[in-house]
């Protein structure tokens, strides 16, 4: 039995050596059939890894339909600060991973799209996880950024498309260049985009994704890095080294070092070759390899896409361009670098096989599949992590404030936009939402001009306006441009100025009835008008008043009775109040004649009260009617019994009225005070039609100084209460701090256009103010002539200031100029106003007082009540 245990040990171990070289030969067989049919094994990696691939694919594209959009809209104040802008990022971090478990991680990401297409400057939408919503719709911007829920959008297809993809290139763990938030990182973006033309097609949009990078890839890029490092460490030991034993060589073999070695004391047999120690390399610190990679915290992949579109060949290469230019800015020791490979004049890119198809699957998808390379920290992405600020300069798109097309009666003329890429165009508001407008300037710096352009357009487009002029400059200026046969029938002139040999002066009775007016309107505007004229109130001037507004009702009352009884010739006019009060039987017939028409308090005051009153009460009321009639122009303008002027029905009617008071003196502005009054009733007047049904009129006031010096309550009144009635109101004026307190106050409290000229620091200082001081008083004080800056309300937001140059008549209507029908023009225009020659019409106001009489005579007593009229009476 001993004897037999080594026997049996023996065959046990050949056994096992058997089976060991039996699996090593298999194995080697196995190496050389998979050798041989290598093909095999590679077909059978490929059908996996293609399963794999189709398996993601469309687990990515079901989780690619759960996508929500949101589009970030920033006011004109938006100014956030780094920490906001970088707690904006950590949530769209954050809100990366907001996808269900099984969705691939190419769908993992947040994509940040900046778009523009014609309609805005720049669109900054938010696309990510549904499950994200709710942590992306509460921004740390504040109430600066509205955030809304947008719409996919569906891009029309255009000729000509070029795609690109960027990638970091430089040093990998360089950090991108710290652009500072003023200005607005975006604003070379913007600059690249502001010459787009949408008629033409241009598109341009960037898609910035940001996505959680994995632990294991992280650790993998630190690996890499490292071992890159210590491999570069090593390299420049062993060059420090060769270059050292190359050094110490050379001066071995030296002439000098050998004459040394002669005259030593030392024996030169005994002389050996110094001994080189090589440099030891050295130790590679991981921050310093590393970089921007050292730390896990806010490190994020990401992808930036880049698609630019025309109809037009090579605007959309040339966009990429200006695109690629931008984004040089946020370059350092890194930066952003097109992908791809640059043959001679082609390049191979995202436009070409074999990336255009996965370019365009990511595009539509907003899959994120990030370069190695593009690593980079929030910190790094502050200039694209928020909307526009308030440090950006936006362009003026055709979408932002259309284009002025001559005959579009929805559009009002504004000036002459000069774009970015050179090109001008007319600018204009929509007329719907032009309400009120101001206009301030120094003399002679275009703000007349640009209101004359527009009451053009407006007229020609089939518009019903008032212009009041008290200078009438405006009026020889305008004729040309409006001498056409459609607009003569429209237009009617009130000059009262006097001019020529023979004048033609229309007509007006503030006291007519015969336009159907209502009396105790009527009477109040007068009244209200003298008042504002003549600094009246209830403290200064009670009796002027009273005795005014109570001689007033009467001849209203006689006004009515005249035009019932088929007799509007008959007519009293303001001039009449002095023979009211001061002629005793022209009064008793008067108050016999209306007696039924008054009321009973009325009646009362001219019993009672009257009779009571000295005749020195009388002056102060007669006093400016006085110097009505002595001035001719007047006393024939307000002296006829039927009036033609009828602000209401050319409200109504689309007339084109021009009115030129004829100066600013106390007679003038008396004047004037009655016309704005009975302007402010004429438009309070139309609450007796439907809203649905006023016909949108126009009232264009130039030289607010002196129209409100005459009529500053009146003038604030039309600024607060017009918009109801479909009247809007344009104003200019050289200086806003002339204007009275209630005026200015009403007029920029409701004007929906700011506009100024050049000027003064302290002339502009009140406008500016109103922006900001964005332009500074500085900056406008040293525009050139016809220069404006002006604020515009378009679909509800205001646009601007903006920089505009005035519309010069010559040049923007220069089709429309008909020199040589200004006579006819003219000649129609006083024919539509009903002028007369002035001799005509003075004739006939002196001769109204016997006709009023001779009618008063005719009517027959209202009641048999005995009256004292006079203190005569009472004696």
């Amino acid at each position: 039995m001993d004897s037999a245990a080594p026997y049996l040990t023996d065959r046990s171990n050949d056994t096992a050596a058997g089976q060991v070289l039996g699996l090593v030969s298999g194995l080697v067989d196995a190496a050389g059939w998979l050798y041989n049919h290598w093909y095999l094994l590679a077909l059978a990696m490929a059908v996996c890894w293609g399963v794999g691939e189709l398996v993601v694919r469309r687990l990515a594209v079901r989780a690619s339909a759960e996508r929500m959009a949101l589009e970030l809209v920033s006011n004109r104040h938006f100014d956030p600060s780094l920490e906001e802008i970088f707690r904006r990022g950590v949530q769209l971090a954050r809100a990366s991973t907001a996808m269900p478990w099984w969705a691939p991680r190419r769908t993992k990401a947040v994509q940040i799209r900046l778009r523009a297409d014609g309609s805005s400057p720049l669109r900054y939408r938010i696309e990510g996880p549904a499950g994200g919503q709710r942590l992306l719709s509460i921004t740390p911007f504040g109430p600066d950024v509205t955030v809304n829920r947008a719409r996919p959008i569906a891009d029309e297809t255009r000729t000509h498309t070029v795609r690109a993809e960027f990638i970091l290139r430089g040093k990998p763990t360089a950090p991108l260049r710290e652009v500072p938030l003023t200005p607005d990182p975006l604003q070379p973006l913007i600059d690249a985009v502001s010459d787009l033309r949408a008629e033409l097609g241009d598109l341009a949009e960037i898609r910035l994704d940001i996505q959680r990078a994995p632990k294991w890839a992280l650790r993998a890029r630190r690996i890499q890095l490292m071992s890159a490092a210590r491999r570069a460490e090593r390299r420049e030991a062993q060059r420090a080294a060769r270059w050292l034993r190359q050094d110490a060589s050379g001066i071995e073999d030296s002439l000098t070092w050998q004459l040394q070695q002669l005259l030593s004391d030392k024996p030169a047999a005994g002389a050996s070759r110094r001994l080189v120690m090589p440099p030891v390399p050295r130790r590679v610190e991981p921050t310093e390899a590393l970089g921007k990679l050292t730390d896990d915290d806010h490190l994020v992949r990401v992808q930036l896409l880049v698609m630019c579109a025309s109809n037009t060949e090579g605007r959309a290469q040339a966009r990429l361009a200006q695109l690629q230019a931008a984004l040089d800015v946020f370059g350092g020791r890194s930066r952003w670098a097109m992908r791809g490979w640059r043959l001679g004049p082609w390049r191979i890119g995202a436009d070409h096989w074999p990336t255009k198809r996965g370019f365009e699957r990511r595009w539509n998808l907003g899959h994120c599949q990030p370069p190695r390379a593009n690593w980079v920290r929030l910190e790094e992405l502050t200039g694209l992590l928020k909307p526009p600020t308030m440090h950006c300069r936006l362009p003026v798109l055709a979408g932002d404030l259309p284009t002025f097309e001559f005959g579009d009666s929805e559009l009002l003329l504004q000036g002459i936009y000069r774009g970015p890429d050179g090109r001008e165009r007319l600018v204009a508001t929509y007329a719907e939402e032009t309400l009120f407008e101001v206009g301030v300037g120094k003399a002679g710096g275009g703000k007349t001009e640009r209101a004359l352009a527009q009451a053009i357009g407006w007229a020609h487009a089939g518009g019903g306006l008032l212009f009041v002029d008290p200078h009438r400059d405006s009026w020889p200026r305008a004729t040309t441009f409006l001498a056409h046969q459609a607009l003569m029938r429209r237009i009617a002139l009130v000059d009262l100025n006097g001019l020529g040999a023979d004048p033609r002066v229309s007509s007006w009775n503030p006291l007519g009835m015969h336009h159907q007016q209502t009396g105790h309107e009527v009477v109040e505007a007068i009244t209200d008008a003298y008042a504002s004229a003549l600094a009246w109130d209830d403290a200064t001037a009670p009796r002027a008043i009273t005795i005014l507004t109570a001689a007033l009702v009467v001849l209203v009352a006689v006004n009515e009775a005249a035009c019932q009884a088929g007799r509007p010739e008959d007519q009293a006019t303001i001039f009449h109040v002095r023979a009211l009060l001061t002629d005793t039987a022209f009064r008793k017939a008067a108050l016999a004649a209306v007696a039924d028409r008054l009321d009973e308090e009325t009646r009362s005051w001219w019993q009672v009260v009257f009779p009571t009153l000295p005749p020195d009460a009388f002056a102060v009321v007669l006093n400016p009617i006085a110097r009505l009639a002595a001035n001719p122009i007047t006393r024939a303008f307000l002296g006829q019994p039927v009036g033609v002027y009828n602000i209401r029905a050319a409200m109504d009617s689309r007339m084109v009225v021009w009115v030129c008071p004829g100066g600013n003196g106390p007679t003038d502005r008396l004047v004037t005070a009655l016309l704005a009054r009975d302007l402010l009733r004429a438009v309070r007047s139309r609450r007796d039609t439907p809203e649905a049904k006023r016909v949108p009129f126009r009232a264009y006031f130039d030289e607010l100084i002196t129209l409100t010096g005459a009529a500053p309550e009146t003038i604030a009144a039309m600024f607060e209460d017009f918009r109801k009635y479909r009247c809007q109101v344009h104003g200019m004026t050289q200086l806003l701090a002339r204007l009275p307190s209630p005026v200015r106050l009403s007029l920029v409290q409701n004007a929906s256009t700011l506009a100024t000229t050049a000027g003064s620091k302290s002339a502009i200082a009140p406008i500016t103010a109103e922006w900001g001081d964005n332009p500074s008083p500085d900056r406008v004080a040293t525009m050139e002539r016809f220069e404006h800056y002006v604020s515009m309300n378009v679909h509800g937001r205001r646009v601007g200031p903006v920089q505009l140059r005035g519309p010069h008549l010559d040049a923007v209507f220069a089709a429309q100029a008909r020199p040589r029908q200004v006579p006819t023009l003219e000649h129609a225009a006083l024919a539509n106003a009903r002028a007369l020659p002035l001799n005509q019409l003075t004739d006939r106001a002196a001769e109204q007082i016997g006709r009023v009489t001779a009618f008063l005579a005719e009517r027959p007593p209202a009641g048999t009540t005995s009256v004292p009229l006079a203190k005569e009476e009472y004696e």
